[in-house]
């Protein structure tokens, strides 16, 4: 089957380019022996089915990271070329351009935001551009469907360019300034408000405020479409459940498997966050308490990816986080993390260096509580005053700060500056918003999901043979001694390695102190992360390194905590 890849450089519209050709059905996965996302799908070319690849977005052929090697190897699978490009930025995106004509793939160029580059008083001769490159160009503006047809059309007789040949880089060059000279003008107009507030966005004095409400804004949205989700769909699909539930459980009576697979009564009925069962809590929390935050968060996510505000923050954020041992895209994770910390490892792979992935996946696991965590720690220390939960969360931002200047000093590799080419703000597409949320709630589901299933398996099997009390006795000179905590508390930060939230909220029957309440609610976020966090940063960072990262959260955990206890509890 013939391979159609887009090739391009970051944010030209690639994606959207791509959900127009093809449709719904599309799968994204990694590359073989990397973590490099790259999506496929498929389109009828004149009644024969075509392969179309979306490759990372790269500036060269030439690799100089992992992204660029996926893109450099997808490219030279591929028996057609589509190489989108930026309308407003066409001498940036002609290098790449040529590069690939110079390898004599069957190529057709997306001359994309056309509607933009007129807005902007940048007016190109597709005409003579084509006629200079020896290969066809179509204006597009993909997020409205413009150009596609005209493009699907070219698809079909498209050849490889006779006109340009392969020469030096400084030669190339020069070429691309002798092209850009012949088909491009641009005429001088007034600078809008937008520009003005897109210019504003990256200028720290300006976008650190913009930045925070930015933030706000989508975490409110989160919260909304979450709870709404919950409240209004899956709440009232599950009470709808309970009753086969519940006929399962007196079909069962007591004993081990009704405590394994429906989990204990609370006031002799289902309580699907507390049953701890398979069948009860093992389906309700991945599926009606988990999901609805991520699908929100995705949601979000891909309307501040396809507006063009991401690379703001990344670049807004890079002195900071280059002196964490990360550069700006390390804000991502902490902004997926506190969603849910299972997408937050996910996204460290878009970092470039092993030291950047562990460092960002490390200091998110220990650090970056997630939002169903954050609703139950303001629950139980809400009503004590703003005071205590100023200690949870501005120790667990100091340990982030701090824990990242130590990483940055003792871990050996590279933090390589961050190149960003910033897009121009634009109306995000909603089919595209919803196809890549949808593509990305798949992963989830396919990848985390399982591993959040059998968290609740074993959790309940070891409390159904009494291991879980057993560990807790273990660990009491531990919990009572140096952390100051009744030894009940170790069995909950067990059952934290399940469900972090779920742990929070079974510290309030321990009856403890409003200072220790702080320090259990701390310690459940750095000591550990949940299963289906630990899963997926296994596969991200490998055993070896997840074992360290491990090390380094137990050590922080206790380290902490007893500092805490000494700290707090002596006041």
């Amino acid at each position: 089957m013939k391979n159609i890849v887009l090739m391009g450089n970051p944010n030209v519209g690639k994606s959207v380019v791509f959900s127009r050709l093809t449709g719904a059905k599309v799968i994204t996965s990694n590359y073989p022996g990397t973590t490099v996302d790259f999506s496929r799908g498929k389109m009828r070319l004149e009644g024969e089915v075509v392969h179309v690849i979306d490759a990372p977005g790269i500036y060269s052929l030439i690799p100089t990271s992992r992204a660029d090697k996926v893109a450099a190897t997808l490219f030279a699978q591929a028996d057609l070329v589509i190489n989108v490009v930026d309308a407003t930025r066409l001498e940036r995106n002609l290098y790449l351009t040529l590069e690939i004509l110079e390898t004599k793939k069957p190529t057709v160029i997306a001359l994309n935001m056309w509607d933009e580059a007129k807005h902007l008083g940048i007016y190109i001769s597709d005409k003579m551009l084509a006629e200079l490159l020896g290969i066809p160009v179509v204006p597009t503006v993909a997020l409205a469907g413009e150009g596609i047809s005209d493009l699907v059309k070219q698809l079909v007789d498209a050849g490889a360019s006779e006109k340009i040949k392969p020469v030096s880089e400084e030669e190339r060059w020069v070429e691309i300034g002798q092209v850009v000279k012949k088909v491009q003008t641009v005429t001088t107009r007034n600078r809008t408000v937008w520009e003005e507030f897109a210019d504003a966005t990256v200028k720290p004095a300006t976008g650190v405020p913009i930045a925070l409400a930015a933030i706000f804004a989508a975490f409110w949205m989160v919260r909304l479409i979450g709870e709404n989700l919950i409240g209004y769909v899956l709440e009232p699909l599950f009470e709808l459940y309970r009753p086969l539930a519940m006929a399962l459980s007196d079909r069962l009576g007591s004993g081990f498997f009704h405590d394994v697979l429906i989990g204990k009564l609370i006031e002799g009925e289902i309580d699907f966050v507390q049953s701890l069962g398979i069948l009860t809590t093992g389906v309700f929390v991945p599926f009606g308490m988990v999901l609805p935050y991520i699908l929100a968060f995705y949601f979000t996510l891909a309307i501040l990816e396809d507006s063009g505000y991401l690379p703001r923050l990344a670049t807004l954020s890079d002195n900071v986080f280059h002196k964490l041992g990360m550069h700006g895209y390390g804000i991502i994770s902490v902004f997926l993390g506190l969603g849910c910390n299972v997408p937050g490892a996910l996204s460290t792979r878009i970092l470039e260096t092993r030291k950047e992935r562990f460092i960002s996946a490390t200091l998110m696991a220990i650090a970056v509580p997630c939002m169903a965590q954050t609703a139950m720690v303001l629950a139980i220390l809400g009503p004590y005053g703003f005071g205590y939960l100023g200690l949870v969360f501005g120790t667990l931002a100091l340990v982030y700060i701090v824990g990242g200047l130590l990483m940055n000093r003792f871990v050996r590799g590279e933090s390589p500056e961050i190149f960003l080419e910033i897009p121009p703000y634009r109306k995000p597409s909603l089919r595209a918003v919803a196809k890549k949320t949808w593509m990305r709630i798949r992963g989830f589901v396919n990848e985390a999901v399982p591993w959040l299933f059998l968290g609740v398996v074993l959790i309940n099997i070891l409390y159904a043979v009494g291991f879980i009390g057993l560990l807790g006795n273990v660990f009491s000179p531990v919990m009572e001694g140096w952390l100051g905590l009744p030894r009940e508390a170790s069995i909950v930060l067990l059952i934290g390695f399940f469900r972090k939230d779920l742990a929070v909220g079974m510290l309030l029957p321990l009856g403890m102190t409003p200072m220790q309440l702080v320090i259990a609610a701390t310690l459940l976020t750095i000591y550990f992360p949940c299963v289906g966090t630990f899963a997926v940063l296994v596969k991200e960072l490998g055993m070896r390194d997840m074992f360290k990262s491990v090390g380094i959260m137990v050590f922080t955990a206790l380290l902490v905590g007893g500092l805490m206890r000494f700290l707090l509890i002596s006041l």
